[in-house]
């Protein structure tokens, strides 16, 4: 019987051979996504003057998706690309064959990381109010204004007139900072789940003013996420319902047996099919 020590010499020398050969295929050691249709695509590194921080792009293309050709798609960009990114990007494809949802492109805002040194969603997505020390919604939105959407609208077929904005969490509570200070930068905006306290001051203010009467906002809450998350969305759903003039039409949608962030893909769902209005028959 060989020795179990010999064993893991062995195993450990195959794996060592096996990723030297995957390396010697993909420089710089990158893993390319080529054998994953659902997430076919493209990838740049954007260094942003606004936030003073860089930032990885993904850009998943709808499914026959001709950059020479005469059509422009929804395109639909996700905070937290780091890990909603893979998750909502492909499910969008199964949304389009079953819910009959337009294709678009699905692009992920990712860092690169979760580690906090590398990932600053607690800065991007904050917003300003009582007790907050890093507020960077306005940078980070201005990078998106200035900087990211410009990008990708002058070089893939992306429509401008049908943008779309989803986040979750913290990105949920960013998606509702964008949707009161410029309305007009997406067309729908989804928050899952969003975490607004503290900053929930400046997600209460008067809304700055639209230009077009086809907006969208979309709320979501799971039942099962923390109580004080879901009395938060109630607070500032009930605020804007109580708004005589808003710039955009609201729509809350409680996920029965939903946590905080698992049913990301439920949120998504249920926003875009309204967006889109593709709602599928209780």
């Amino acid at each position: 019987m060989r020795a179990p020590g010999l064993t893991a010499v062995l195993v450990v020398l195959i794996l060592s051979l096996t990723g030297a050969s995957v390396r010697a295929q993909t420089p710089n050691g990158v893993t390319p996504l080529d054998h994953l249709p659902a997430l076919r695509g493209d990838y740049f590194r954007i260094d942003s003057d606004a936030t003073g921080r860089p930032y990885h792009i993904y850009v998943r293309y709808p499914e026959g998706y001709d950059p020479a050709a005469d059509v422009v798609y929804p395109t639909v960009y996700l905070t937290d690309g780091d890990s909603l990114f893979p998750i909502l990007a492909a499910n969008h494809l199964f949304l389009h064959y079953d819910e009959r949802l337009p294709e678009a492109l699905v692009v992920g805002i990712a860092y690169g990381g979760f580690d906090a040194s590398v990932n600053r969603r607690n800065i991007d997505f904050q917003s300003p109010g009582e007790g907050v020390e890093q507020a960077g919604a306005e940078a980070f939105q201005r990078f998106l204004k200035a900087e990211l959407l410009p990008r990708i609208e002058a070089n893939y077929r992306s429509d401008p007139q049908r943008r779309v904005l989803f986040g979750q969490s913290r990105g949920g509570a960013f998606v509702l900072y964008s949707a009161v200070t410029d309305p007009d930068l997406f067309w729908g905006r989804i928050a899952s789940n969003p975490s607004i306290t503290p900053g929930i001051e400046s997600l209460l203010e008067p809304a700055a003013e639209a230009t077009r009467a086809d907006l969208g906002v979309v709320v979501t809450s799971g039942t099962r996420d923390r109580p004080d998350l879901q009395a938060e969305a109630v607070q500032w759903i009930a605020h804007w319902e109580n708004q005589s003039v808003r710039p955009w039409r609201l729509h809350p949608v409680r996920i029965e047996g939903g946590t905080h962030a698992a049913n990301a893909p439920d949120a998504y769902r249920a926003g875009m099919l309204w967006l889109f209005g593709r709602e599928s028959p209780e």
